[in-house]
């Protein structure tokens, strides 16, 4: 792998943190420092603002705005939405004897910066040295509350070191904030009201007419000046500090989008408004920690290093862990199934906010096994658009619904033809998501009502897509991408043919169950779709007859031809040249057999026990010399197939890679947003990893491998309302269950029984 780690933050089990500012790094550490309740996010920006790179985002989930683009050809989208900024609500400007504080201008020291993952915090603090000769120490708290999702906070302390003086303050709410990427603001029609100490304002999108409230509540010990300009509100006073004593101001912020609009959205933000003023700071910081504390309790990976290792590797390998886990907990809970996983989450406009087929192939696993209603919320948000997908097919000139490779709402917003036409993996991903939930939460209900019509309608897209090829007289799916975006227009793309031939037979496997045993279900389904029985045998007939490219030896090709293209060193690549989209011309990177994400070996991974262990073997060998990891999705699947194949410094490698990617800037792209699915992966790359685990077969299977490195690999799952603890040690590894029935389980191949005992198994 040419990729090497950017190593900047400090090494802490429970903290991310910076020491020391280095401008160079600014949108870096605004990422890494990104704080979000799912309901809403906010980078890591400075306060006060100032003229150092930074990228001042704050974002609602689920507010967006629409642009036009003209549309040449039939299939090609005619409009895309993306995420925009939402109301500023943490501007600040501080001045003292004139001098507005502003760290790229000023002089300053003891910068510091940390992320507590135990309590959900951002604090920053440094010392201003005035021109005048003041020092003046300050501190910025901020937390997004995780229990009352439409609250946030922010707390700024300041302490005149060596003098006693006036310090100029002023807090701001705003609407006047623009979308970096096209330059403008997206907000209209701002309502803006003040009263003693409060300001509240209301703004509309442009194209798509969203409204959302934004209102904040100013607590200092002076006396406050409100003034609205436009867009914006600010509260401004003067702060008379005593030497050596501390004076803070407190900021208590509501941010509501519950979709009303005008006058009730304007009548719900008061109410919300006046339950905030009954909270303080305090209390909010009791109920943040108390949150982070149970989640902590049940979801916790603790890593402990061997005595031989390196500890401060180990170390970072934790905190690694644990960012990864914190990112996912705030990125979504499950609080709305309008809702779905951004790329990105809510840290940067990259990706426009638009969630991929990601959420399905990636993510589900860590929601299956921690929070399963949460799992089930991110299906429903594709059920409650499955009608923009039936739409999208017939843009396509398909039947039945194609699923968008990037969308907020539902509706397609890539306009890059080869990927949102040419991509099948969206539809087959929300099918296997489908499968692995109902096949392990055994949520039956879900499955009849929702379930069984997302499938009728996706497998009539694959069908309709299908073609019958003239060479070797099986079907497959001809012009396509598949997850290796490096190879486009291909034929009977591996991965494309072997999920269409699951996702056909399982959809006709579902309403022939129906047709048997719920019959007046099934009855209405087939009224509301107009579902012909002959189409359920076309697509059993397909599946058993789909194209499946494997050598007797087992290698499967990627796709038609692709053993025939030039090869690639990726291990030539310099450093200095990634990310390649940046430093490659577009066409070049096509014309080669270097792989941009595991292809082959995700099919593998989904369907691990449908294949044999020299089957994943001699896929491995081949294809990980040509995957140049270009996606964050790319190093957990080669890990957890590592371990399974015992190629454990393999393995450990690529979890340093998944589990560090954007703490050490891997892909030399952090500064865009977090990679929030790679994120899920390098949880998955633990579980699946490491202890082996594999949802696929009858019943959970465990083939634990502890990397030498560690002494002790200790988490839990959630599995049909039981939660199992499982502790790796060298050598063995004890299964308990901590609350539910005994269950049966299979570990290295052998039939056990779990229960409130512990198990203990050596090491096979």
């Amino acid at each position: 792998m040419a990729k090497a780690a950017d190593v900047y933050f400090a090494v802490d089990p429970w903290k991310i943190i910076e020491k020391g500012f280095n401008p160079a790094y600014s949108r870096v550490s605004e990422s890494v420092f990104s704080l979000a309740n799912e309901n809403m996010g906010v980078r890591g920006y400075f306060d006060e603002g100032g003229c150092q790179d930074s990228l001042r985002g704050f974002y609602v989930n689920g507010v967006y705005d629409v642009e036009h683009i003209g549309r040449s050809y039939k299939g090609i989208i005619d409009k895309s939405h993306f995420m925009i900024p939402t109301a500023e609500w943490l501007g600040t400007c501080i001045t003292v004897d004139g001098e507005k504080l502003e760290l790229q201008q000023s002089n300053f020291s003891d910068f510091s910066r940390t992320l507590d993952m135990r309590a959900g915090t951002l604090e920053r603090s440094f010392i201003w040295h005035t021109a005048s000769g003041k020092d003046l120490k300050i501190t910025f708290l901020r937390f997004l509350n995780m229990v009352n999702r439409e609250r946030a906070y922010q707390r700024i302390t300041l302490k005149a070191c060596n003098f006693a003086g006036k310090v100029g303050f002023s807090s701001a709410v705003s609407f006047d904030i623009a979308h970096e990427g096209r330059g403008k603001c997206f907000w209209q029609d701002v309502k803006c009201e003040a009263s003693k100490n409060s300001v509240m304002l209301k703004g509309r999108t442009l194209q798509s007419e969203q409204e959302v409230f934004a209102g904040a509540i100013v607590d200092v010990s002076a006396t406050v000046d409100v003034k609205i300009a436009g867009k914006t509100a600010v509260v401004s006073c003067t702060l008379n500090l005593v030497q050596g004593q501390e004076i803070r101001a407190d900021k208590r912020a509501v941010i509501l989008f519950d979709g009303t609009e005008g006058e009730l959205l304007w009548q719900n933000g008061l109410k919300a408004m006046d339950a905030l003023g009954n909270e303080t700071i305090e209390d909010a910081l009791r109920i943040q920690r108390e949150y982070w504390d149970a989640y902590w309790r049940t979801s916790d990976i603790q890593i402990d290093a061997a005595e031989e290792a390196d500890e401060d590797a180990v170390t970072a390998e934790q905190q690694g862990i644990r960012f990864c886990s914190f990112q996912l907990a705030q990125t979504y809970s499950g609080g709305s199934m309008r809702h779905n996983i951004g790329a990105k989450g809510l840290t940067g406009e990259a990706y426009n906010g638009h969630a991929f087929w990601d959420t399905e192939a990636c993510c589900l696993p860590f929601y299956l096994f921690t929070n399963p209603a949460a799992a089930k919320d991110l299906l429903l948000f594709r059920y409650n658009t499955l009608q923009n997908a039936i739409e999208r097919a017939k843009m396509l000139d398909c039947k039945g619904a194609c699923y968008p490779i990037a969308t907020l709402n539902g509706d397609e917003a890539c306009p890059l033809w080869q990927h949102a036409s040419l991509q099948l993996q969206p539809s087959t991903a929300v099918a296997y998501g489908i499968w692995h939930y109902v096949h392990l939460t055994k949520d039956q209900e879900f499955l009849r009502q929702y379930g069984a019509e997302i499938l009728l309608q996706i497998a009539r897209f694959m069908a309709s897509r299908v073609e019958l090829g003239g060479k070797n007289g099986k079907y497959g799916y001809f012009g396509v991408m598949g997850p290796d975006e490096f190879h486009m227009m291909v034929n009977n793309n591996a991965y494309t043919n072997y999920m269409g031939m699951r996702t056909l037979a399982y959809a006709a496997e579902v309403l022939e169950q129906m047709r048997c045993e719920f019959s007046d279900q099934y009855a209405k389904l087939v009224q509301k779709t107009a579902l012909d029985e002959d189409e359920i045998k076309d697509w059993m007939h397909i599946a058993r007859n789909m194209y499946i490219p494997q050598d007797p030896e087992g290698l499967i090709e990627q796709h038609d031809g692709y053993f025939d293209l030039p090869h690639t060193d990726i291990n030539a690549i310099p450093v200095n040249e990634f990310p390649l989209y940046e430093h490659w011309a577009y066409d070049r990177i096509y014309r080669s057999d270097m792989i941009k994400q595991p292809d082959v070996l995700m099919f593998l991974y989904l369907y691990n026990s449908s294949f044999t262990h020299q089957e994943k073997l001699i896929n491995y060998d081949f294809y990980q010399p040509r995957t140049i990891h270009e996606s964050s999705l790319s190093p957990a699947i080669h890990s957890i197939l590592a371990a399974e194949l015992d190629k454990m410094d393999e393995a450990i490698r690529f979890f340093g890679y998944a589990t560090r990617l954007d703490l050490d800037n891997y892909n030399r792209n952090t500064r865009e947003g977090l990679h929030i699915t790679s994120i899920a992966l390098a949880w998955v790359n633990i579980v699946y990893g490491f202890a082996g685990l594999r949802s696929d077969g009858e019943m959970l299977r465990f083939a634990p491998r502890l990397p030498d490195r560690w002494k002790r690999l200790q988490f839990s799952v959630i599995y049909q309302g039981r939660v199992i603890l499982i502790s790796m040690e060298p050598g063995k590894t004890s299964f308990r269950i901590e609350s539910g029935e005994a269950v049966e389980v299979m570990i290295y191949n052998q039939l056990y029984t779990l229960d409130k005992n512990e198990t203990m198994i050596d090491r096979q």
